[in-house]
């Protein structure tokens, strides 16, 4: 479930707070960046949770109104399509949802009123009264209504963001990806799917887990090495008038460059220059393109870059050419 992408951004964060902290130690980095990553698995599931509560409250505003001393002919006969969407009545179901929401105590216990406003955004809106209104039922337009209010409905809430702000300071910049991750889950979800159907695993296999371990390892053991590589490559320009964070990324680039021969040198080189892109100034993405195109060049021709796999035949291939 966790990206790629994702991964280097926590290792970032867990780098930069190493080397702003001169107390803390290698183990202490690597915990801090697994427990990022797994408040990232608890935002996964305490999202797909919120729909869950969302349609409980719809439930028990149709039951209640059932209950009144001179209900409408629209309370004893109220319509039920919301209730019985395919989708949310399957993950309401999901045995995998509630262990992990029960053993991690993550729920929306003291967000009643947010629950609330949240079906109140939904219904109110003219995507809904459109579904309720169609008489006809497809898995389909469960699926959208679905999908809808993750990609609508919340990321319109300003309420939503300030809530999980408040809740987790590692949320902040995981909540586009999470919603997408919830919106592929579902997507495989259908009317009567099994109550123990597998949610998104944490990671998309171990050798992602291992990925994650290595890259922050690595990076604070060779951090010496590859700063002096990125200064080597600096012309008329001292690496301490670098922003650091600048000379954290192009630390983490290298890292990558020498340190796993499945990754291609390209893909790795677009990811640390999109990060300059989010995480640092604007002249920032074009200048540590430049340096690192220059550090690859350099460490190809060194024989240091070393790639293998399925895909990555002609850039060894290029690299050997080079080295002779």
């Amino acid at each position: 479930m966790i990206s790629r992408r994702i991964i280097r951004i926590k290792a970032m964060q867990s780098l930069y707070a190493f080397h702003t902290s001169p107390d803390q130690t290698i183990k202490q980095a690597e915990k801090e960046l697994f427990h990022s990553i797994n408040r990232t698995y608890d935002l996964y599931h305490l999202l797909l949770q919120l729909l869950v509560e969302v349609h409980k409250y719809a439930q028990e505003r149709i039951n209640s109104a059932k209950l009144k001393n001179f209900p409408t002919d629209e309370d004893l006969n109220p319509n039920t399509k919301f209730i019985n969407n395919g989708v949310i009545v399957s993950l309401s179901n999901n045995t995998h949802l509630f262990e992990y929401v029960d053993s991690k105590k993550v729920n929306w216990v003291e967000n009643y009123g947010f629950i609330k406003k949240m079906y109140q955004k939904l219904i109110e809106s003219d995507y809904y009264a459109k579904y309720i209104s169609n008489n006809e039922n497809s898995i389909k337009e469960d699926r959208e209504l679905v999908e809808y209010f993750y990609a609508v409905i919340l990321d319109e809430s300003d309420d939503f963001y300030q809530l999980l702000e408040e809740q987790s300071i590692y949320w902040n910049d995981d909540i586009e990806f999470v919603i997408s991750m919830i919106i592929r889950t579902l997507g495989k979800f259908k009317a009567n799917t099994p109550e123990f159907k597998s949610l998104m695993p944490l990671f998309k296999d171990q050798e992602d887990e291992d990925f994650t371990k290595e890259l922050i390892r690595k990076s604070i053991v060779n951090s010496d090495e590859y700063r002096s590589i990125i200064k080597s490559h600096l012309k008329n320009w001292e690496i301490d008038r670098v922003a650091f964070i600048d000379v954290l990324i192009m630390e983490m680039a290298i890292c990558e460059f020498v340190n796993f021969p499945s990754v291609p040198t390209k893909v790795s080189l677009n990811e640390y220059i999109d990060l300059a892109r989010y995480y640092s100034t604007i002249k920032s993405r074009t200048f540590i393109n430049g340096i690192l195109d220059k550090i690859v060049r350099s460490l190809k021709e060194d024989g240091k870059i070393n790639k293998e796999g399925r895909g990555l035949i002609e850039e060894t291939k290029a690299t050997k050419k080079i080295s002779k």
